[in-house]
């Protein structure tokens, strides 16, 4: 399936801007300032987003859509929607918690925090930045609000703390794009689903292994096949909601 109204080279393109998007980062912050929370979010500005890439607004035509759907009531939350825009804005607000967290944790850094840690925990901040900034491009009009965080629960100074929530997240983002995978209609937004998770179960090794030497592939992540856990939408939204102000909406997505 190629993306509508796209011809195959501005394809190529916006595969390409992706992988470069997406990869781990090891260049210094002193080499790309602009890797900052402000310099991602301009570097990543919807203009420029699609400018690079060729791809307009024909990247977030809605999927055809005869699917099965939540059928939950609405709790007057933010609605994410329905079909693989619903899907995309679900992955938009895990992103916008995971980058607020990291944001938080490098602008108060935890007492003892070593070089190494500081360096790799930057790292991740300006991945899920990218990711974050990545869905609101696409998404465009489509896409959801910013939303409002609560961190009230965890304790900025603690490395313990720290670490401990970043292993949560990690481990409930990876579980969450393995569980929307099979709820994604276009197999072009599934493709996208695939590399950014990656990056995820990345983060959530190094930060395992940081916590315990050696537990970056334990069993609480990976089951008895080998293969990472998966929870499906309301099972995350339930545990991230913890972690959020704003209330979302999660009753008009697929669920099959």
């Amino acid at each position: 399936m190629i993306l509508i109204g796209i011809d195959k080279k501005y394809q190529s393109n916006f595969f390409n801007h992706l992988n470069n998007l997406i990869m781990l980062n090891n260049e210094s912050e002193e080499n790309q300032p602009n890797l900052l929370e402000e310099g991602m979010a301009k570097a990543f500005s919807r203009r420029k987003f699609f400018g690079i890439m060729g791809v307009g607004s024909a990247l977030v035509v809605t999927a055809a859509a005869c699917r099965k759907t939540n059928v939950g009531s609405s709790n007057g939350g933010v609605n994410l929607g329905s079909g693989d825009i619903g899907i995309l804005n679900y992955a938009y607000a895990l992103e916008q918690l995971e980058a607020a967290f990291y944001t938080q944790i490098i602008s108060t850094p935890y007492t003892g925090i070593s070089v190494m840690e500081q360096t790799y925990l930057t790292d991740i901040r300006d991945h899920e930045i990218a990711h974050r900034e990545f869905f609101k491009a696409a998404l465009s009009t489509s896409a959801i609000q910013s939303l409002q965080v609560n961190f009230s629960s965890i304790d900025f100074t603690s490395r313990t703390s720290v670490l401990g929530t970043a292993q949560a997240f990690e481990d409930l983002g990876v579980s969450a794009y393995n569980g929307a995978g099979q709820l994604i209609t276009n197999p072009d937004y599934l493709t996208l689903a695939g590399k950014i998770v990656s990056v995820e179960a990345r983060h959530a090794a190094w930060i395992r292994d940081m916590i315990t030497p050696g537990s970056f592939a334990d069993k609480t992540a990976v089951n008895s096949n080998g293969l990472d856990l998966e929870r499906m939408p309301n099972d995350v939204l339930a545990i991230a909601g913890t972690y959020l102000k704003t209330k979302l909406d999660a009753s008009h997505l697929p669920t099959n």
